[in-house]
């Protein structure tokens, strides 16, 4: 019987390996192996300079656009289009958060870039929102080396031409129409609710239109009263003042003049304070929600399905007049003129020019 040498079998192990080694890359190309493996055997080479960031180079990320995503995919790479991972550190509130999120969708559009939300925006905004922007891996965003870039409240020239950055993270509090409003429809489509939330606040307001009495169609004002820590925030701090109740009265009577079939939506946080002092006498104020901060998704879907807006101040119902459209009625001039505030919010910047201003009665301010 022939026995092998062992310089033949040396031969034949080395022939068996290069075949492993290119039956093993022609399945990886392929796209057959499973993702750890793939991953473990190509970050290094196709993702140089950007090995920190663990899922880079995953294949075959999913493509739902409210999943959880790693960074892309060096195939991704490859083909056509924006380059870049762009994306925003979420602060604040709900309000704060859709500005965040409107702005980064423009910047990153106008710059050729592609923009992902962080998880922490996407468990705020989600359950109201379609939003349409992919989500990055927590752990990913977290290994990433991001270049840190901080906004003001409105749009500059500068921010045009940052497409030198391709891992780059925004900060601020930007809510400004100046970023996005040439987008206006795109930003509307991201920003659109959920079925069963808009059928919630469509039910309620079907359940106003019948209990009035009235019949037929009614022009539906959402009325948003930013109180909660404004309240002591504002005079301490920015030198300004809240909504009182002489604005409310003004504001109600400008919309009572123009449209005979109106009814006023009210929504709060501080509801304890509007059914005090919003007069109801009328029969046309219907007081809707609980103030809740911490679910604030059925009274933005309310205010953002009437025909017009009372706004006081905050983002919340900056965004939801945004969305409304129609006539927005909100708090102007609610600073003294040497307030900090005015060095970071531009009220130019921050109301449409065709939102009719009501001046703030500043006198408590006042020596």
């Amino acid at each position: 019987m022939w026995l092998p040498s062992r310089r033949q079998l040396c031969w034949a192990f080395l022939v068996a390996s290069l075949f492993s080694a290119a039956s093993f890359f022609l399945h990886l190309w392929k796209g057959s192996l499973p993702r750890r493996l793939a991953f473990s055997a190509l970050c290094q080479r196709q993702c140089p300079g950007l090995t920190q960031v663990a899922l880079f180079c995953l294949p075959g990320t999913p493509r739902d656009p409210n999943g959880s995503l790693g960074l892309p995919s060096p195939a991704a790479e490859a083909e056509p289009g924006p380059r870049g991972i762009w994306t925003i550190r979420p602060e604040g509130r709900f309000g704060n958060q859709m500005g965040q999120y409107a702005t980064l969708y423009a910047l990153a559009k106008l710059n050729g870039k592609r923009a992902f939300i962080l998880p922490d925006m996407h468990a705020t905004l989600a359950p109201v929102f379609r939003l349409g922007l992919p989500v990055l891996d927590a752990e990913a965003a977290a290994r990433a080396r991001w270049a840190l870039y901080p906004l003001q409240d409105w749009m500059a020239e500068d921010y045009a031409r940052l497409g030198g950055h391709d891992v780059l993270q925004f900060t601020g509090f930007p809510c400004s129409w100046t970023f996005y409003h040439h987008l206006r429809a795109e930003i509307r489509r991201e920003f659109s609710l959920h079925a069963h939330v808009r059928e919630e606040a469509q039910a309620f307001l079907h359940w106003v239109r019948y209990s009035q009495g009235r019949g037929g169609r009614l022009t539906f004002v959402g009325v948003h009263v930013r109180r909660g820590d404004y309240v002591e925030l504002m005079p301490s701090q920015w030198r300004g003042v809240v909504a009182d109740r002489a604005y409310l009265e003004q504001a109600l009577d400008w919309f009572r003049a123009r449209y005979a079939d109106a009814v006023f939506v009210v929504t709060s946080n501080g509801m304890k304070w509007c059914h005090e002092n919003v007069d109801g006498s009328r029969g046309d104020v219907v007081f809707a929600g609980d103030g809740d901060e911490a679910a604030p998704g059925a009274d933005f879907a309310l205010l953002a399905q009437c025909n017009h807006t009372v706004m006081t101040i905050g983002t919340f119902g900056y965004w939801a007049a945004y969305l409304a459209g129609g006539d927005t009625v909100y708090l102007a001039n609610y600073t003294l003129p040497d307030s900090q505030f005015l060095r970071v919010f531009k009220p130019q910047a921050a109301f449409l020019p065709q939102w009719v201003g009501i001046e703030a009665d500043l006198s408590p301010l006042l020596p």
